[in-house]
Parts: structure tokens; C-alpha cells; sequence
């Protein structure tokens, strides 16, 4: 699989990548060494990326981001794959990219009542 580095991305504070496995496209970003807020902030940039049903945000983190589920639930679905690092694979994909998104992506800050799920 060939990765390549984005640089058109606004907003991020960690790299982004892309790349293509059968007829889907796949943006993946690793905030596994980071603090909070910047996974929240990345994911938040990332699931703006994801406007057909053929396209995926991959998400390297420490933990499920536990905190962004609720923010994205109406209109992202995920799936956590647990690493063998000990980090976590987090791969979210749109319910409905035809329809309007209704997640507030200016919502990227972590409330800190998660017990560290951002």
C-alpha cells in the first residue's frame, strides 16, 4: 500500500495520509503520542474529508476517543480495532454522505468528564 502525505489539509496538527484499498479511499492520521484536545481536533478535521460513501478516516489513537462519539453518532458509524502496540485503530465511515452532516465540527474540545475519552 503507497501512503501519501496530505498538504491540503486546514486545521489538522498531525500529518494526514491517504491512500486506496479496492474502491475505497482511506485518510489516516496517528495521534497516539498526543494530548488532548489535538485527537478530538483531528478526527473533527478528518470526518470533514469523508463527503462520498467510498471514503474512511482512519484514526491511530492511545484510547477510543470516547468523548467524540457522541458529538459524531447521527451521521458517522466506527469501528476500534484494538493494536498490538496498545493503541487503538479507530475507522469511521459517513451513515449517509447524500445527506447533510448535522455534527457541529467546531464541537472539537474535550469536557474532561469522560475519564480521558477525548
Amino acid at each position: 500500500m503507497n501512503k501519501t502525505k496530505l498538504t491540503n489539509i486546514i486545521g489538522n496538527s498531525v500529518d494526514f495520509f491517504e491512500y486506496k484499498i479496492d474502491e475505497t479511499q482511506y485518510y489516516e492520521f496517528d495521534t497516539s503520542r498526543s494530548g488532548p484536545p489535538e485527537p478530538m481536533v483531528n478526527a473533527m478535521v478528518g470526518l470533514k474529508l469523508l463527503d462520498t460513501n467510498d471514503k474512511k478516516l482512519v484514526m491511530i489513537n492511545m484510547h477510543a476517543p470516547k468523548g467524540l462519539f457522541p458529538k459524531i453518532a447521527n451521521d458517522y458509524s466506527w469501528e476500534i480495532e484494538e493494536l498490538d502496540s496498545g493503541d487503538v485503530k479507530v475507522i469511521f465511515s459517513r451513515k449517509d454522505a447524500t445527506s447533510q452532516t448535522t455534527t457541529d465540527f467546531n464541537n472539537n474540545s474535550c469536557g474532561g468528564s469522560n475519564g480521558g475519552g477525548c
